[in-house]
């Protein structure tokens, strides 16, 4: 990266999601890999909303770890995940394989998105719940949810904000949001919850197109908008077999867009691939042979722009 002391590190994390299958595992071992040259804050390992994968969560934890022991980790916990004992046992668990955060989500419906949302009958009823639960039990550092367009579920702006800060209110150290095509709609977000009294750190989640088809269907569920421009150019791209070089070109640009009004932390979703990834970062300047710093960053809004200290 830039050898100018007077710009300040990037503060990187990347999500993955447990193997399930041994060539599934090969990849996996290899993004991580990888992806860890960067000296991220941490890899979060995700599991089904449903806690369906909570146990192959905590095993790919405690290998990841065995792996890379310097590695920064984070498992995904769900307030469907079972009862109140069984989630914060599963946090305990996280923790004692080597995990420093977790981070803490209400789930979606077990039929998917659209569906009525039924939490677990002796489990936590809501994030902010489980968020509670979790500062109280374990050192963990806590991420939350945050969505710069509209939860499928969303009962409108003012009722989401008055959740995203009863989750902050009850433990959150930082708000992940879901991915995002439209910087704008980060900015108003982040302008949003710093009216709102919400100071917490915010980590724009930046989802590199692999595949534009399934992005685009993975957007849909989760209420995430993709520019036409964007769908137009990259099936243009996919006719020239550039759908790759598109990819990179549009997801650095859009880091670059972002770092240019001070953001300096990114969270990407991997899909456990990390040749993108690792592109978009070396495009930004990082360079694996010259990893990023440790430093903690706080990331702070003001109107249109974001602004970072140490």
């Amino acid at each position: 990266m830039s050898s100018n002391s007077n710009v300040p590190a990037l503060e990187l994390s990347f999500e993955v999601f447990p193997a399930t299958s041994e060539v599934s595992q090969a990849g996996l071992a290899k993004a991580v890999s990888t992806l860890s040259r960067l000296s991220p804050r941490f890899i979060s390992v995700t599991h089904g909303a449903d806690g369906s994968n909570q146990n192959r969560t905590l095993e790919t934890i405690d290998s990841l770890r065995i792996a890379n022991p310097d590695l920064g980790l984070a498992g995904h916990l769900t307030s469907r995940a079972g009862s109140k004992g069984e989630t914060l046992a599963a946090a305990e668990d996280y923790e004692a394989a080597g995990a420093r955060w977790v981070v803490a989500l209400r789930g979606d419906a077990a039929e998917g998105a659209g569906a009525e949302y039924q939490p677990h009958p002796h489990g936590f009823q809501s994030a902010p719940e489980l968020v509670a639960g979790i500062r109280e039990r374990t050192g963990l550092r806590i991420a939350v949810a945050g969505y710069p367009e509209a939860h499928p579920d969303s009962r409108g702006k003012t009722s989401d904000m008055e959740h995203l800060k009863r989750k902050v209110d009850a433990g959150a150290d930082a708000i992940i949001t879901q991915f995002f095509f439209n910087n704008d709609d980060f900015y108003r977000f982040v302008d949003t919850c710093r009216a709102s009294g919400i100071d917490t750190p915010i980590i724009p989640g930046i989802m590199p197109i692999g595949k534009f088809s399934s992005i685009a269907r993975f957007a849909q569920r989760c209420g995430a908008s993709i520019p036409d421009r964007l769908a137009d150019r990259f099936e243009k791209a996919e006719q020239r077999g550039a759908a790759y070089e598109l990819a990179l070109a549009v997801c650095a640009g859009q880091c670059d867009g972002l770092r240019e009004q001070g953001v300096r932390a990114f969270h990407f979703y991997t899909l456990n691939r990390s040749d993108l990834t690792m592109g978009v970062c070396q495009a930004l300047g990082i360079d694996p042979k010259h990893p990023i710093d440790g430093e903690h960053v706080n990331i702070h809004g003001s109107k249109n722009k974001v602004t970072v200290s140490a």
